[in-house]
């Protein structure tokens, strides 16, 4: 009886196979967060944006040309990296709770913030084709992403416990 060595590709496949679905899932959560923060910290944005001097800031941010929209948009990103890079040296220095309170802060700042530019420079972005083509592809991407998310059962297990929670937070108050 002969056996027949395994194929060279079957083999790599695997381990490749693994790593996507393990950067999938993380990338789901990752846009979880997205989902769930981005309209609460948007509005919690545009809350504080009712302070006059605001006010004036977000008239002019949302009149602002496709081209200046667009490096305004990008500007959060770029001012919390330093800070991102920071948190992680302070981690390695042995801060580990430190580093990531500040990431995480960081993070919840960030989405807040390019939550409530992205609102008010939509108009202007989307008057850029490959703009609007890419948001466009990008949509299509993730609701099909959070669809499969949301169908799986772990997602299902965590909308009855929260249920369940909720309910008896609920009689714990009333």
């Amino acid at each position: 009886m002969s056996t027949t060595p395994a194929k060279p590709a079957r083999i790599i496949s695997l381990p490749l196979r693994l790593l996507k679905a393990v950067l999938a899932g993380l990338l789901a959560l990752l846009i979880l967060f997205e989902e769930w923060g981005w309209e609460p910290l948007q509005r919690a944005l545009a809350w504080v944006g009712r302070i006059p001097g605001l006010r004036w800031l977000e008239r002019h941010i949302a009149a602002l040309p496709p081209y200046a929209a667009l490096a305004l948009f990008l500007v959060p990103t770029l001012m919390l990296l330093p800070v991102k890079l920071l948190a992680l040296w302070t981690i390695s220095r042995g801060k580990l709770v430190l580093g990531t309170l500040v990431i995480l802060s960081a993070k919840v700042l960030g989405t807040a913030i390019v939550a409530r530019l992205f609102t008010l420079t939509q108009p202007a972005l989307m008057q850029l084709p490959w703009f609007a083509r890419a948001f466009m592809r990008w949509t299509v991407w993730k609701n099909a992403l959070l669809a499969r998310v949301r169908a799986s059962w772990l997602w299902r297990l965590g909308r009855v416990i929260k249920r369940h929670v909720q309910r008896r937070w609920q009689r714990l108050v009333s």
